[in-house]
């Protein structure tokens, strides 16, 4: 068994103890590898390793890698990385989801763009729940009107929400934010907002995938933890 395939199998089985510890069922919780920078060559590796959802960062890099990837009728990609309008058709049609649509201009041009090609595009809306100026994302307290904009949106499905929170020493500071949008998630989900289903909060990485699973995050997203440290 590769590098590559050993970590996914370690992974998986820390995801499931992660799971199991916060009573739910491991299955609730979906493995992505994220592939920036990583090669093609990796990639594969991990897709014959079972890995079934990736994460692609940056437009052009993906369009150079896309034709490579084993088996893309099988493995669901999502973009996950901050997209400008103006690339938005580099990637549609070839990515299932848009989890980093952070402003609702972004969500307007996806929603044009996938009116011309006839297809509609799931999205997450990015929460900048630690409110950093360096991030992209939006703020927790417009998160509800910026939905429900997006909500009236064709071509477009609003599935959820992503974070990045900041970058803490102690984890137990990271927690109150993972527990800051388990929270918002749940509520916006209570409000029954037509054509939004909040079914995918999606917050956790290589180093703190643990606490986000704790506070209902239904889909992890690895890099190092499953390719290495990048070089």
């Amino acid at each position: 068994m590769n590098m590559v395939a050993e970590n996914i199998k370690r992974l998986r089985e820390r995801v499931a103890e992660a799971a199991i510890k916060a009573g739910r069922a491991p299955a609730q919780v979906k493995i992505m590898a994220v592939t920036k920078t990583q090669p093609v060559r990796l990639v594969n590796e991990a897709i014959a390793g079972g890995i079934t959802l990736l994460g692609e960062n940056r437009a052009q890099e993906f369009r150079g890698k896309y034709d490579e990837y084993d088996r893309r009728g099988e493995v669901e990609i999502h973009f996950i990385g901050h997209l400008q309008t103006n690339k938005v058709k580099m990637v549609l049609g070839k990515v299932s989801a848009i989890q980093s649509v952070d402003s609702l201009k972004l969500a307007k041009e996806i929603s044009g763009q996938g009116a011309k090609l006839g297809i509609t595009t799931d999205l997450l809306l990015e929460i900048n729940i630690g409110q950093e100026e360096s991030k992209s994302g939006i703020a927790p307290d417009e998160a509800e009107d910026i939905i429900r904009r997006i909500a009236v949106l064709p071509n477009v499905k609003l599935r959820g929400l992503m974070a990045i929170p900041p970058v803490w020493r102690e984890s137990e500071d990271n927690e109150r934010f993972f527990a800051q949008m388990e929270k918002k998630f749940v509520d916006i989900r209570e409000k029954k907002i037509d054509n939004i289903s909040m079914e995918i909060l999606s917050m956790g990485m290589s180093d703190d995938f643990a606490p986000a699973i704790k506070h209902g995050s239904t889909l992890v997203r690895l890099g190092s933890a499953i390719f290495g440290q990048r070089h």
